[in-house]
């Protein structure tokens, strides 16, 4: 009797086995799989549709800011700037030329305009060797330099090598400015402050522009503003990445002296 209790006992005490069995190896299962937890989400969730933002709310944190508007200088054949930001203006698109275009083109400036825009002192950059700055001593040298180089081009029938941008204030020169460009189409570009009444935009000290309908569609709704320094230091950076050469380039095979 005492040897068939002990066998009926027998099987219900082996079901104890597996269970403790199952608890010792659950610990360890977990330890191992605790670095790959991410990956086990991921795969156990792929394919299941994901939940709009919106359901969970505005996302408080600002959307990156991504937008840089593009400068063209060389748009229109002749942009007038007016108003509170022109001259911020006028740097930033100088320096576009210069940063953009500077192995294509040839940004003329007159040393007033130049120490107005950028600081330079008097006897600043007279040799400098980048190729795409032309410093003549006033708009005067500066626009008889254009008018010489563009004869020279028509004449030739050559394809220039270098795109011409004039920027400065067109002072009384509006009306000789006005024959350069009537007299060279597509040959000059100029951004002109000062009492220019052809094609001018607006731009007020927040950078907002106001433009007639023919330029609205090549400016931005807004320019950036630039200080004198900052624009000076870009300018210096900017002549600093052309100095490997120093030739002097085609656009001023008749420039006069720089002074």
């Amino acid at each position: 009797m005492r040897l068939r209790e002990q066998a009926d006992d027998e099987p219900r005490a082996r079901p104890v086995q597996p269970a403790l069995l199952l608890g010792l190896l659950l610990p360890a299962a977990a330890a191992l799989c605790y670095p790959f937890r991410h990956r086990i989400y991921a795969a156990a969730t792929a394919g299941m549709p994901v939940l709009a933002a919106s359901a969970a709310g505005p996302d408080p944190r600002p959307a990156p800011f991504a937008y840089r508007p593009s400068l063209d200088p060389f748009a229109v054949p002749a942009l007038g700037l007016a108003g509170a930001g022109a001259v911020d203006s006028a740097r930033v698109l100088t320096l576009s030329a210069l940063d953009e275009h500077g192995d294509s083109s040839l940004v003329v400036i007159p040393r007033p305009d130049a120490t107005r825009l950028f600081g330079l002192a008097e006897d600043e950059l007279l040799d400098d060797g980048a190729a795409g700055l032309f410093i003549p001593g006033n708009l005067d040298a500066a626009l008889a330099y254009l008018e010489t180089e563009l004869a020279i081009r028509r004449n030739s029938g050559a394809a220039p090598d270098r795109r011409l941008l004039l920027v400065a204030d067109c002072a009384e020169e509006t009306a000789r400015i006005a024959a350069l460009l009537d007299r060279h189409p597509g040959g000059l570009s100029a951004v002109l402050l000062g009492p220019w009444t052809s094609a001018r935009a607006l731009v007020d000290d927040e950078g907002l522009v106001d433009a007639s309908p023919g330029l609205t569609a090549h400016l931005p709704e807004r320019l950036p503003a630039m200080s004198r320094t900052e624009a000076r230091d870009r300018l210096h950076a900017a002549l600093a990445r052309q100095t490997e050469d120093r030739r002097r380039p085609p656009g001023r095979r008749s420039g006069p002296r720089r002074t």
